[in-house]
């Protein structure tokens, strides 16, 4: 009888033991894959802006991304300039269960709006929407991250730019 007791209690601490190591090995992949832990931090970069008519000029960037509620949430300020032109994004992102979304601004052309997409641990494919349309791309590896904007705006129709530590 005493053997009965204890090998049905030793079936159920295993059974606890495996789901609780299931739920734990379920939150840490959803951790592993956020873009978001490998951005924190200062970045500096160049990378090239396109104009209206085809006009392109070379940047110089700085970017500053700080992380938030568990690294969940992202802020982002992105400056790019050159003698002529200067580029100022910002944004504020949340990752949960492989979608972004949030808010963006170009404070240098006035332009806001929203953010969506889809991302994995290296990579985002972001929609912007609002004062104009467009996409926005980040790819990390290699220590650094290549960002790119492509816009529908009047002035502006894209930058990118490649960033390290």
């Amino acid at each position: 009888m005493k053997s009965r007791f204890f090998l049905g209690r030793l079936k159920r601490t295993f059974a606890y033991l495996a789901v609780a190591l299931s739920t734990l090995s379920a939150s840490n992949s959803g951790a592993a894959d956020n873009p978001f832990n490998s951005l924190a931090g200062t970045w500096n970069g160049s990378g090239t802006a396109k104009f209206d008519g085809g006009k392109t000029e070379s940047l110089r960037c700085k970017g500053y991304y700080t992380n938030g509620a568990g690294g969940t949430n992202l802020g982002l300020s992105i400056r790019c300039a050159n003698a002529s032109a200067k580029v100022e994004l910002r944004a504020n992102l949340t990752y949960a269960n492989g979608t972004v979304t949030g808010s963006w601004e170009e404070r240098t052309y006035n332009q806001s709006g929203t953010v969506s997409g889809k991302a994995t641990s290296n990579k985002m494919n972001l929609n912007i929407s609002g004062g104009i349309q467009g996409s926005m791309s980040v790819a990390m590896g290699g220590g650094g991250h290549q960002v790119s904007v492509s816009t529908g705006g009047p002035t502006l129709k894209g930058i990118n730019i490649s960033m390290s530590r």
